[in-house]
């Protein structure tokens, strides 16, 4: 199934869940969707620039996302208004459901970077994984959450991402 089919919307409303609350809302342009895989394009979503140090999100920036409804993690080519690729920041959460034009994505914590040329990989928020008590609540998906970050961090460093996105 391709974005050109009649039975999809060209706008997707893209819901990020955390802590059964919605952190954000934004719409963007629904690119694919082939059951497994939905790609949606849209700018930066936040307020303002967002200076992580390692990179900053600003006004302008462009994000290509790949969600899975069978993967753990979610996959945001990130460019600046220019065009130039700052690189990837990857969400790890529970595979993404889809209803209608609504694609719904729960945020677990766990978060990595890899920037354009390669040069730094890095795992974020592994402090804030291990307050939210998951491991606890529910242990399976804090199991699914960690191996995920570690596929993704495998994916990043062996320069996977570009057959992962294909």
């Amino acid at each position: 199934m391709s974005a050109n089919s009649a039975d999809l919307p060209a706008r997707l409303e893209v819901v990020l869940v955390k802590g059964g609350v919605t952190k954000i809302r934004y719409t963007g342009e629904l690119l694919a969707d082939d059951g497994t895989r939905v790609a949606v394009r849209a700018p930066w979503a936040g307020s303002g620039v967002r200076d992580f140090g390692f990179v900053r999100f600003e006004p302008g920036d462009v994000f290509t996302e790949y969600y899975w409804r069978d993967r753990w993690y979610a996959v945001k080519e990130v460019r600046s208004a220019a065009g130039a690729l700052k690189g990837w920041y990857c969400d790890v959460t529970r595979p993404a459901r889809r209803t209608g034009p609504e694609l719904v994505v729960e945020d677990l914590d766990l978060d990595l970077w890899r920037s354009a040329d390669g040069t730094d990989v890095r795992r974020l928020d592994e402090d804030e994984f291990a307050e939210s008590g998951l491991g606890t609540s529910d242990p399976e998906a804090a199991r699914a959450a960690l191996a995920a970050l570690d596929e993704l961090e495998s994916l990043a460093r062996s320069g996977g991402f570009t057959a992962l996105l294909a």
